[in-house]
């Protein structure tokens, strides 16, 4: 079992640099941040977690300018996005970050992908909330084609490319986690992903149904990263049970000094779940 942190870095908490080393130096594999451009006032949208929305979700740092300053303060710690809300983007530019990043850390990108619930948020992007599914789709394919073909192009109903020249390349082609555990999220993943970023509470079993329909449809044994998951020894057990690879443990968006005392009382649980 590998385990991660997910968390908001925001304008408010330890910054990205001092976060990623102390995570490299507490035995952490990878880091996941959120992604928000911005939370229209009128909030619409329901938070999905109920009550109030966390005044994290509209302070977040962009979460390839993070990544890349904890790049440079770690050797081998694994930098992920979890998620990014993709048909907001603009997908040439992000696949012109993704691999920028990619090839800057040598290789340590995770994309973690979603579609987003704050359907105010995504018409402030001109994409009606509606369509969002099959656009990322599209996006997805695009990006792939971008990241590996010296002469790129992509035609689709969303998106459309004409031949062209996009560079640099990544290192590798970075695994694309999808994340929900809608059917849409589960088919997309099915025909696009290479890994699934099923959050805190999917269950066991749902785990493992999908991912034995997952390999009934040709993709056996997909990597599966459970995002926010509960720091308990039990919990990761039953998590390693069901074929989960990796574990992320949601870190709270506090202060430098504070931030190193929660993951100090992270690391123990690793330590006792191992």
């Amino acid at each position: 079992m590998k385990f991660g942190i997910a968390t908001f870095v925001t304008d408010e908490g330890i910054r990205p640099g001092p976060l990623g080393r102390a995570l490299e130096e507490r035995g952490f594999d990878s880091v996941f941040l959120a992604e928000h451009s911005h939370i229209p006032t009128s909030r619409e949208s329901p938070y999905p977690g109920g009550g109030d929305l966390p005044r994290v979700y509209y302070r977040t740092l962009d979460p390839f300018v993070a990544l890349a300053a904890m790049a440079e303060t770690t050797t081998g710690l694994l930098l992920g996005t979890g998620i990014v809300l993709l048909p907001q983007r603009d997908v040439i530019h992000t696949a012109k970050q993704t691999a920028s990043l990619d090839l800057l850390s040598g290789g340590r990108l995770l994309f973690g992908v979603g579609a987003g619930w704050n359907r105010e948020e995504m018409r402030n992007h001109g994409v009606d909330p509606s369509r969002r599914g099959p656009l990322m789709t599209e996006q997805l394919h695009a990006l792939k084609a971008l990241w590996t073909q010296d002469e790129a192009e992509f035609h689709g109903e969303h998106v459309d490319i004409e031949r062209s020249f996009a560079w640099p390349k990544p290192v590798r082609v970075p695994p694309i986690y999808l994340g929900g555990e809608s059917e849409a999220a589960l088919n997309r993943l099915a025909e696009v992903g290479d890994g699934w970023l099923p959050r805190s509470h999917t269950s066991f079993d749902e785990i493992r149904r999908v991912r034995d329909d997952l390999a009934g449809r040709g993709k056996p044994d997909v990597p599966t990263t459970v995002f926010g998951g509960r720091p308990d020894p039990d919990v990761v057990a039953g998590y390693a049970e069901v074929g989960v690879e990796r574990v992320t443990f949601m870190l709270p968006t506090l202060p430098e000094s504070e931030t190193l005392t929660k993951l100090d009382e992270l690391a123990q649980v690793v330590a006792r779940s191992s």
